[in-house]
């Protein structure tokens, strides 16, 4: 499914092949989704902590309907943003092919940003890992330097940056080569 979605964003030149498709690590969605289980159980939780007063509010006529709706509003926004940061996740993508490299940035629900990069232009890759999660879980950024418009492109939380950067160059001396005859 991933690739007929490639094909309906981007526009593959007849030559060019698709060598990659990187997504955040994984553990950035697990992250996410914990953030989010904890706040689906924080209303359980202050039922326990105040169980006493809630047979006092659910007796009340006023204060039970506003309860009813308020928690309704409260899950059904966790439930909004939890499906926000899953899109955000999953349609951020960066793909690479042997001519070029595009980065698919999805920023919030309704808005999405490609940009794209020839290979050939690249000068100099970085990758960094910083932090206790990031190297335990070898995920971390991608800078990739360039004498384009856009000098930098910054890639964020790539699992194995370092694979990913030394492929990236690689792809990026082939291009040069095809690009010189």
């Amino acid at each position: 499914m991933a690739i007929v979605h490639l094909k309906n964003l981007i526009k593959q030149k007849g030559y060019e092949k698709i060598v990659e498709v990187f997504r955040r690590d994984k553990l950035i969605l697990f992250s996410s989704l914990a953030f989010y289980l904890l706040l689906f159980f924080a209303p359980v939780v202050l039922y326990f902590l105040f169980g006493n007063y809630i047979t006092l509010i659910l007796a009340h006529p006023v204060w039970y309907p506003t309860l009813v709706i308020s928690v309704s509003i409260y899950y059904f926004s966790c439930w909004i943003f939890l499906f926000a940061a899953f899109l955000n996740y999953y349609l951020d993508l960066w793909v690479l092919t042997n001519d070029r490299l595009l980065n698919v940035e999805q920023e919030g629900v309704f808005s999405r940003t490609v940009s794209e990069l020839d290979l050939y232009k690249i000068q100099d890759t970085t990758s960094e890992v910083k932090g206790i999660l990031p190297s335990l879980f070898g995920y971390g950024t991608i800078y990739i330097q360039t004498a384009s418009e856009k000098e930098r492109f910054v890639l964020k939380q790539v699992p194995n940056p370092h694979e990913v950067r030394r492929l990236i160059m690689n792809m990026a001396e082939e291009d040069r080569k095809y690009h010189e005859k």
